[in-house]
């Protein structure tokens, strides 16, 4: 089922959820300078993206090929895009020009087409591992990870998992340590996990980079302190 565009975006509420979502990934025991904020914008409609800068988010992340090609295009040489999306292995192509790191790799088929496709100085890459070993989800199993990068033909500078639909932000946190060990092992930097639900277990066990979206463009809540 799709879900409308947002179209109204208020550049003072984002910065304000903003400065919230610092503070409290501060309170987390994080040095907000070491958490890199990327804001989601599935959803964001194209002629909103100017108000996310106003409000200070230059780090943006798009699910969509096409929808990324559009939305950089539009503001050439304004954000640092990534793709944190699905990668179709026919869309590595149109994707590379455009972004800083891929956060979803995790097939033999994108890795062929990187290889085609991907400049010696060009895209940087996180593999996607299905740290719980879900049957049917997208990702690299923690078994078949060693073997997985030294195939890569570009760069991967971290790791990223999705983890279990949960019903609280605690019943995450074993599979946001298990990637960080692995990171360890692998000698890896990044680690890109938690989202608008589950980002400061996800900050407490070592994310580098969240994917924020509603927390982030939700309105101000005039009761809020």
């Amino acid at each position: 089922m799709s879900r409308d565009l947002i179209t109204d975006i208020g550049a003072e509420a984002v910065r304000a959820n903003l400065d919230r979502v610092r503070a409290e990934i501060a309170a987390a025991g994080r040095d907000p300078r070491e958490v890199q904020i990327l804001a989601a914008v599935k959803y964001v409609a194209v002629d909103q993206l100017e108000l996310l800068a106003q409000a200070g988010l230059t780090l943006l992340g798009e699910n969509r090929a096409q929808d990324l090609v559009v939305k950089a295009g539009a503001h050439p040489g304004r954000f640092t895009w990534d793709f944190i999306g699905q990668l179709q292995s026919r869309k590595v192509r149109e994707v590379i020009p455009h972004v800083r790191y891929i956060h979803s790799v995790a097939s033999d088929s994108v890795l062929r087409q990187l290889e085609r496709h991907a400049s010696p100085a060009g895209v940087e890459v996180l593999v996607e591992v299905n740290v719980a070993g879900e049957p049917g989800k997208s990702g690299v199993s923690s078994g078949a990870l060693g073997p997985f990068l030294g195939r890569c033909p570009v760069p991967v500078v971290g790791l990223t998992t999705m983890p279990p639909l949960a019903s609280t932000p605690e019943d995450s946190r074993p599979y946001f340590a298990a990637l960080r060990a692995l990171a360890e092992r692998h000698g890896l930097r990044h680690l890109s996990m938690g989202t608008s639900q589950d980002y400061l277990v996800a900050v407490q066990e070592g994310a580098t980079i969240v994917r924020l979206g509603t927390h982030l463009y939700a309105p101000q809540d005039p009761g809020r302190s």
